[in-house]
């Protein structure tokens, strides 16, 4: 990249970038661009200084634009951060002669804490958190298009450790199936295989014997004559799937093979609880979604514990446990909430509708100031109480689960660092899931964090993601872009590549991008909730009638806003709650703008609230009054309809359905989105749709083919994409079905639970082999990120709740 910068100074484009930078600075002010901020100036400067038309995309300063990702101006200098391919990073300073210096890391954070303290400097270095040595132990993707699949790397890796030291790695596979049990009842091998060698040659042996039996014999006929070889159960329901899995054994054994040992893994019980880690929400199944800080990651989870316990108990059907008593279960770690307002959250077991071992398990926060801990708390404040919550949640899943559980996950920040304490404590296997990094979300957050502390602490919850993400064992994203972005973006883990938090430490190394433990395990769509609109046999009269009155016709101030005037119009359809990074009042700005799309189109929100004295969220509440404003600035009466309400998961299914009865739209018009789970669950409902270009829906949709981008950030542009299809679908209404049917189509190929599921177990076993084998390598980063919680983290948590007892 530094041979562009180059090409640019060695020619007479020089003079443009000159003219470029003195335009950016105006009057002389220091400013600090963001990507976006940046092509919008060049595109104004190349219209304002007459260049032609593909001067931005065919000179090689327009080529040095497109890479750039920031810009830092100073008096008689400037830098220039630019990303010359995805998950790498270069920074140069240029000075009034045109000399170009190259800097460290450790030199942009210094000139980041300049920038945000010019007025007042701060003398000495930063305590600087650099994780780099701490990945030396493992390997790492070479190949940026390779990030997210770390499971494919490790197990070339593992194999190849197999295969140069032989004698090592087989001692440490035969201790890794020696060690299990459950609850007592010894599992895979027994004491009559000693070492590695009597495992090759008693597995052999076990081969030539099970070899000779009907193909469909149950594992009960020849269970103990299998123990007298060495072998207990676990390996297969049938005499055909144990010699299956003892010949991936053997094969291993004698030559290792990545996809032979990814294949024997993932097939021995391993996995039998599962700790689902979600605590800051109103976590319920009835009467929460649509409340803050909960809906997506609600619905996400509990779908996901009941499509995990189901193929957990189809997993040790197959390996031919379910007829010894072993059953698995799966608990949902979350926060007991004295106060529930009518919910359930106030109970502390509750079981999962539709799991025959799936609760709930909800544990308090200790009551050091009960007007505070006895209600819903923001996840911007929860941090004090996630220590002492760890210590009583691990006593309480002793009790539940009667041992420890096979497999911690973590979500959302203040889950993942929960799941990192008891991970720690109970020396079990740590997955995180993030999908909302706040650090993307909210732009210069970590510059200005000294600003936004009193009301976001992000201190606190960027160093817990550190802290987590670094812990993890492995770490489930929905995308790829989640982990680094795409060519013109950067991710959201990426993000925590290296940045500075001014006068509180600088970070030069934060997570390993080409680590193994990333990998893209998109989530599903429960498909007995949302499924196609043509499915009519399959949809409930009763609750259809009844969406559809509260949709269109139900006159309740309580519940609804406006009266639609022609019901005849197609409906463009929003489902989300009322946050800033939702944007549902920026889909109204643009409905509001747009006239045409007015004649053509109802808008049609469910936005959780109507009034602000029913919120206690601040941003929640700054929203409502927004949706107001528009409302009467645009003079949207009778056009609009506003439903503050929540909806019953079944309602919310057929809420999509009957919008696409209608041959409706829906739209996801959000700022930022890490994937989008409204996004698949109104596609599989058969509902064309709009997704926001910034996150997780660049992945699910295929422009033009089964849904489209919008940008919602340029209002008039996506008003005039959602009139331009409306417009052919009047024309053409088989143009509505051809995005339909393909919206369909495309979640039942992807994204789907039992996909979903089937990749984490398989995930789960073989990060847990790796765990087991890397053991000694792990401990001093353990004791780093130790270091770091006792130093950084919880002097700011205990700063925090000093500040709630005076509340």
């Amino acid at each position: 990249m530094s041979e562009l910068i180059a090409s640019v100074l060695d020619s007479s484009e020089r003079v443009d970038l000159r003219e470029f930078v003195d335009g950016l600075r105006g009057s002389d002010r220091e400013r600090y661009l963001l990507r976006n901020d940046i092509i919008n100036a060049f595109e104004r400067f190349c219209q304002e200084s007459g260049r032609s038309p593909d001067y931005g995309t065919k000179s090689f300063l327009g080529k040095l634009i497109y890479f750039t990702q920031e810009i830092i101006l100073e008096p008689e200098s400037f830098y220039l951060i630019i990303r010359p391919v995805i998950a790498t990073q270069e920074s140069y300073r240029i000075a009034e002669d045109y000399s170009v210096e190259p800097l460290t890391i450790q030199q942009l954070l210094d000139v980041r804490d300049r920038f945000v303290n010019q007025f007042h400097p701060e003398e000495g270095s930063s305590f600087a958190i650099d994780f780099g040595p701490f990945y030396d132990y493992s390997p790492v993707v070479h190949d940026p298009k390779n990030i997210g699949k770390g499971v494919d790397l490790l197990n070339r890796y593992l194999s190849s450790k197999l295969f140069q030291d032989p004698h090592e790695w087989q001692a440490a596979l035969f201790n890794f199936l020696s060690l299990h049990h459950f609850q007592g009842m010894k599992l895979l091998v027994n004491g009559r295989i000693q070492n590695r060698q009597q495992l090759s040659e008693q597995t052999k042996r076990a081969i030539d014997f099970v070899s000779k039996l009907p193909g469909e014999r149950p594992y009960e006929e020849f269970r103990y004559d299998f123990q007298d070889l060495g072998f207990e159960p676990g390996w297969g329901d049938t005499s055909d799937r144990v010699r299956e899995s003892l010949d991936m054994l053997d094969a291993l054994i004698d030559s290792p093979d990545p996809t032979v040992l990814e294949a024997l893994l993932s097939r021995i019980p391993t996995i039998f609880t599962i700790v689902l880690v979600s605590i800051h929400g109103w976590f319920g199944q009835e009467g929460v979604l649509g409340r803050p800080d909960t809906g997506g990651q609600v619905v996400y989870v509990l779908d996901q514990a009941r499509s995990l316990e189901e193929q957990l108990q189809e997993d040790l059907r197959l390996a031919g446990l379910d007829g010894l008593g072993i059953s698995p279960k799966v608990i949902v770690l979350s926060r007991l909430i004295p106060n529930s307002d009518g919910t359930r959250c106030n109970e502390r077991l509750e079981k999962i509708y539709g799991t025959d071992n799936a609760w709930v398990l909800r544990v308090p926060f200790r009551e050091y100031n009960p007007k505070l801990t006895r209600d819903w708390i923001s996840r911007f404040e929860i941090w004090p109480y996630l220590e002492t919550f760890a210590i009583d949640a691990e006593k309480e899943l002793y009790a539940e689960l009667q041992g420890k559980p096979s497999l911690i996950v973590g979500n959302y920040s203040d889950g993942n660092l929960v799941a990192f304490l008891l991970a720690r404590r109970l020396q079990v296997t740590q997955f995180n899931v993030a999908h909302a990094l706040e650090k993307s979300k909210y732009l210069f957050s970590n510059l200005y964090w000294q600003d936004l502390e009193p009301t976001y602490h992000f201190s606190l919850q960027f160093t817990a993601d550190l802290i987590a993400m670094n812990a993890a064992d492995c770490i489930i994203s929905s995308t790829y872009q989640e982990i680094v972005g795409r060519p013109d973006s950067v991710g959201q883990y990426e993000s925590y590549d290296n940045f500075t938090m001014p006068s509180l430490y600088h970070v030069v190394n934060g997570i390993e991008l080409f680590s193994p433990k990333f990998n893209v395990v998109p989530p599903g769509v429960n498909e007995a909730v949302y499924f196609p609109y043509t499915r009519r046999a399959e949809r409930v009269p009763v609750s259809s009638d009844r969406v559809r009155e509260l949709l269109f016709h139900l006159d309740d101030p309580a519940q609804a806003y406006g009266q639609l005037d022609d019901l005849d119009k197609r409906p463009l359809f929003s489902m989300a709650r009322l946050d800033r990074i939702k944007n549902l009042t920026g889909l109204v700005e643009c409905f509001g703008r747009s006239p045409e799309l007015q004649e053509r189109c109802n808008l049609i929100l469910i936005a959780g609230k109507l009034r602000t004295e029913e919120t206690t969220d601040n941003e929640e509440r700054d929203e409502i009054e927004k949706m107001y404003r528009l409302i009467e600035q645009f003079g949207l009466h009778g056009k609009i309809r506003w439903l503050g309400v929540r909806l019953a998961k079944s309602d919310s299914g057929e809420a999509y359905r009957v919008i696409a009865d209608l041959q409706g739209i829906f739209v996801q018009p959000a700022l930022f989105e890490a994937f989008g789970l409204t996004i698949l669950e109104a596609m599989i409902s058969g509902l064309p749709t709009f997704g926001t270009q910034f996150g997780g829906p660049l992945e699910i949709i295929q422009d033009g083919t089964n849904g489209f981008y919008i940008n919602p950030t340029n209002l008039d542009e996506t008003a005039s994409k959602l009139l331009t299809f409306v417009e052919s679908c009047d024309r053409d209404p088989q143009r509505w079905h051809e995005i339909s049917n393909a919206a369909i189509d495309r979640v039942y190929s992807t994204y789907t639970w039992s996909i979903h599921t089937s990749k984490l177990l398989s995930l789960a076993r073989i990060y847990g082999f790796w765990r087991f084998t890397s053991e000694e390598n792990r401990e001093d980063k353990l004791r780093y990120i130790e270091a770091l919680f006792h130093l950084l983290y919880k002097p700011r948590a205990r700063g925090l709740l000093e500040e709630h007892a005076q509340r």
